[in-house]
């Protein structure tokens, strides 16, 4: 009970942006350090591997296009559970999280798509084909797109931020289409090979530079997405004093024409 009552606590302090920006300048530093680490050391351990028996030095490519389209997926899903705390928990930062991760997002999934397209020309003989997952990949890009134009379109706050809340969770649906799209029908894409019930079949040579890898590229999102929290607070707080600014000017206007 007591420890429920610390974590709930911790949260509710965290919900202070100045508390926040705090505990982001300790952290960005440490995640952007471990992040680069690791990507170093995964591409060190992508550039070692062996070839694969099929597909040769072009299965490289695979230590970068699976990362960003796994986090093309888990960028949105932090996106709908920021929505989720704007429009459930009514967190004040959950509206900065969710505007400041879709434009990261929309990187990461474009990214997916060039590399994939890049992979898929020597191995499937065309740059795109209309499949399931490639498609089911693009609409995310276009919500990412669509999300990003509506949070900047309205010029109300809490209604742009709602309005993104509600499309983000409704977007939401195409993250198991993307996931089970090559169980659910006959695509060009290969079918999972790390996340399955009875276990990854990558040898472990090619995946434990692929899990590094993604590891890398997650801590990467992590500090981005920190970094983009704090200067969109930030932006937010000198919107807000030039307001402040302008209706004193305004003031003192009206009572120099009073007077």
């Amino acid at each position: 009970m007591n420890e429920n009552v610390t974590v709930t606590a911790r949260l509710t302090a965290l919900a202070n942006p100045t508390r926040f920006l705090a505990l982001a300048d300790r952290l960005v530093p440490w995640l952007g350090g471990m992040a680069v680490a690791a990507l170093a050391a995964g591409f060190v351990m992508a550039f070692t591997a062996p070839e694969d028996y099929q597909q040769g030095i072009t299965v490289r490519i695979m230590y970068i296009h699976v990362p960003f389209a796994w986090l093309a997926m888990f960028c949105y899903t932090v996106m709908a559970l920021s929505a989720l705390g704007t429009l459930v928990w009514r967190h004040p930062l959950a509206d900065v999280s969710l505007k400041a991760a879709a434009p990261i997002g929309a990187t990461f999934t474009a990214l997916a798509l060039i590399t994939g397209s890049i992979w898929g020309k020597p191995m499937w003989g065309t740059w795109w084909v209309w499949d399931a997952r490639l498609t089911s990949v693009f609409v995310l890009f276009l919500m990412y797109l669509g999300i990003i134009a509506l949070t900047r379109a309205l010029e109300d706050q809490s209604r742009a931020a709602r309005a993104a809340a509600i499309l983000t969770l409704v977007g939401f649906i195409n993250i198991p289409i993307i996931k089970f799209s090559v169980d659910w029908w006959n695509t060009l894409h290969q079918p999972a090979s790390v996340f399955r019930l009875d276990g990854p079949t990558i040898h472990p040579s090619l995946l434990w530079p692929l899990l590094v890898s993604a590891l890398g590229f997650t801590l990467l999102f992590l500090t981005l997405h920190l970094m983009a929290m704090r200067a969109e607070i930030w932006r937010r707080r000198v919107k807000a004093m030039q307001r402040m600014s302008a209706r004193a000017a305004e003031a003192r206007l009206m009572e120099g024409g009073s007077a």
